[in-house]
């Protein structure tokens, strides 16, 4: 089956190729299945194809080149692939992820009149992530990265006639050019001092790289600048909570499957760099740390109900970044998957609510929502057990496995383990909080929409019930011992990856870490406390929401903190004020006195100097035959005068 892995990333491209260039003319149910199908059968290739590698024995990637790009004196790049333990694991996400996603779409955008250019859109944001993550060197893995960009653009500002679709689509492009300069020279570092861009060559050099290994972590905090950019981690997360401008579905795709684990996946492929950076990957697990609760806390009094799922993605990659900082990779990648299906599963449920709401977003207009809508509620509610740790719901087994590492991680370990507790426990209420006010609870609904409540199609709940299987049971592949023994399939199955960049920084450059060991006892408290904490933020929720049946007050009701923390801190202002505005009067000015008066006036200046030169010769062309004869009697004689005293 390997041999047919170029049409994993061929499919999505001729998808989008064929629904771009037909977009007016093609019926809207041949768009849904070629879009679909190009989505779907890489999936199915790559399961095959996961076989056909032997994962858990094989150590060598499968290389292989589509096309030769870059060849200029020694840089070479093609378009080349690696299929190895790590890039099948993200394929499969995306593409299976991903082909549901487009199922739900095929019902949830029907009757829309850019029905086709949503999935031409799609498809061409599912062939750029597949660049991304199967890429067998960095500039590739750079232009997928920039074309996820772009796709977000496109998919984020998709109802471009909205002023807030369209600005939602630029902030969410400039914020990832900003951190894609330091992904940029990340790559300009590692080339400059290994020689290559290729992640098989970097593997090679990396150990008698000695100079690389002095200036490691720079090249490791640029790498990272690049990845809290797509990742959405402090400071440049801003533009993921805006992104909910864009249609339900595009919210699922780039939350869950795609753009936002760039950043998180990056960090796994290049783990020996980030093995070696111990400063930056500290920097790194309290970015995290930090992320995860300050984004939490904001979820607390977010009303709606796409807003609240933002920030609950924002905290969520914080504890895959903070796993990725103390070097758990595996459970970064373990909870970067069960994020993927409850995350999926919690967006599609809320795009439910609101197709069956007609685009009610506001979780005060709802109430009692169960009654109406039973499969979207159960699925909904098995996405939230999951996501606030309860186990044996998948989230549980990934969050816990990462506050575990984090414990036992030296130095800062016990803060950043502190911290990642206080936002699960914020995680378990606010997501809890959503759930009774939009299930449960009196109905607030306008009668109107009421009339015409219902479930909803097919298309749109077949791929609830698929992800809310796998939320709930996709933990089980690795489990602590203190479950019926554990399975710790992900390690091993993930060991050919992360293995090697632990021997070079071991053993070629001798840095040693200190071990996560950590008893049986110490374990089972973390895992008791885990759950108690979480336990705690639902009972206090249901407290609130269900026995007192409170519901949030109109927006000009928030007074004091909570008017701050409703506000999301002031962040955006505070970077309008201090960032965005200096920089336009900044622009205004260079404008001003550099272009127009300074480069302009130059060049404006000599213009009018050489006119005004022409205009005095222009006098000698009189176009009068007279002051011609004149000219040349005069020239005449000033040449018999140069002569006569110049001698011949």
């Amino acid at each position: 089956m390997l041999e047919y892995f170029p049409l994993v990333v061929l499919l999505p491209l001729i998808g989008f190729l064929v629904n771009g260039i037909h977009y007016r003319k093609m019926p809207n149910t041949a768009a849904a299945i070629i879009g679909t199908s190009a989505v779907l059968i890489p999936f199915f290739i790559t399961l095959g194809s996961l076989t056909a590698y032997h994962p858990m024995s094989n150590n060598a990637p499968h290389l292989f080149t589509l096309l030769p790009w870059i060849h200029a004196g020694a840089f070479q790049v093609d378009f080349a692939y690696q299929v190895d333990q790590l890039s099948l694991y993200m394929t499969l996400i995306i593409t299976g992820i991903g082909s549901l996603i487009h199922i739900y779409s095929a019902g949830y955008m029907h009757g829309d009149g850019g029905f086709n250019r949503f999935f031409a859109y799609l498809n061409l944001f599912i062939f750029s992530m597949l660049n991304l993550v199967l890429a067998d060197n960095l500039v590739l893995m750079f232009l997928g990265w920039e074309g996820v960009g772009l796709c977000s653009y496109l998919l984020i500002g998709f109802d471009y006639h909205k002023t807030s679709a369209a600005n939602a689509g630029m902030k969410a492009f400039i914020t990832n050019r900003i951190g894609d300069v330091g992904f940029a020279v990340g790559i300009i570092l590692t080339y400059w001092y290994l020689g290559s861009v290729k992640y098989v060559d970097i593997m090679a050099a990396m150990p008698a790289a000695i100079p690389f290994k002095e200036i490691i972590n720079y090249v490791a905090l640029a790498f990272f600048i690049g990845a809290i950019g797509k990742s959405a981690q402090i400071p440049l997360y801003v533009w993921l909570p805006d992104a909910m401008a864009g249609p339900t579905p595009v919210s699922a795709l780039i939350h869950a499957a795609t753009m936002v684990t760039a950043g998180v996946f990056m960090i796994a492929r290049l783990n020996p760099i980030f093995l070696a950076a111990e400063i930056t990957s500290n920097y790194i697990a309290i970015t995290g740390a930090v992320t995860a609760f300050f984004a939490a806390t904001i979820g607390l009094f977010q009303t709606d109900i796409k807003k609240v799922l933002a920030y609950s993605t924002v905290s969520q990659l914080g504890y895959m970044f903070l796993a990725m900082g103390v070097g758990a990779y595996e459970a970064g990648m373990f909870h970067l998957m069960t994020h993927a299906f409850f995350k999926a599963l919690m967006f599609l449920g809320s795009g439910s609510v609101i197709h069956a709401m007609h685009h009610e977003q506001d979780m005060r207009n709802m109430g009692n929502l169960k009654g109406y809508m039973k499969i979207t509620w159960i699925t909904f509610m098995i996405g939230t057990l999951a996501i606030s740790g309860i186990p044996p719901f998948s989230g549980f087994f990934s969050k816990d496995l990462i506050l575990e590492k984090a414990f036992g991680h030296h130095g800062i370990g016990h803060v950043i383990w502190a911290i990642g507790l206080a936002g699960a426990f914020c995680t378990a209420f606010y997501m809890f909080r959503l759930v009774f006010l939009t299930f449960y609870g009196k109905e607030r609904i306008d009668h109107h929409v009421k009339e015409h409540l219902h479930e909803s199609p097919w298309t749109i709940t077949l791929p609830l019930v698929i992800l809310a299987i796998g939320a709930a049971g996709a933990g089980l592949i690795q489990m602590p011992h203190l479950f019926f023994g554990g399975t710790h399939f992900l390690t091993d199955y993930f060991k050919p990856i992360f293995a090697p960049g632990k021997e070079i920084v071991e053993v070629a450059w001798k840095i040693t870490a200190e071990p996560h060991h950590m008893s049986e006892s110490t374990e089972l408290i973390l895992l008791v406390v885990s759950i108690c904490v979480a336990l705690t933020g639902i009972i206090l929720s249901y407290f609130v929401f269900q026995i007192k049946q409170s519901v949030p007050p109109s927006d000009e009701g928030f007074k004091g903190f909570t008017k701050v923390v409703y506000n999301k801190y002031y962040v955006d202002e505070i970077y309008e004020a201090t960032i965005i505005k200096p920089l336009l009067r900044m622009s205004d000015w260079l404008s001003a006195t550099v272009d127009k008066a300074l480069i302009d006036g130059l060049v404006v200046g000599v213009g009018k100097f050489f006119m005004h030169i022409s205009e005095i010769f222009r006098k000698i062309q009189t176009g009068i035959v007279g002051d011609y004869a004149l000219s040349i009697v005069i020239g005449t004689i000033a040449i018999l005068v140069v002569l006569l005293y110049g001698g011949f």
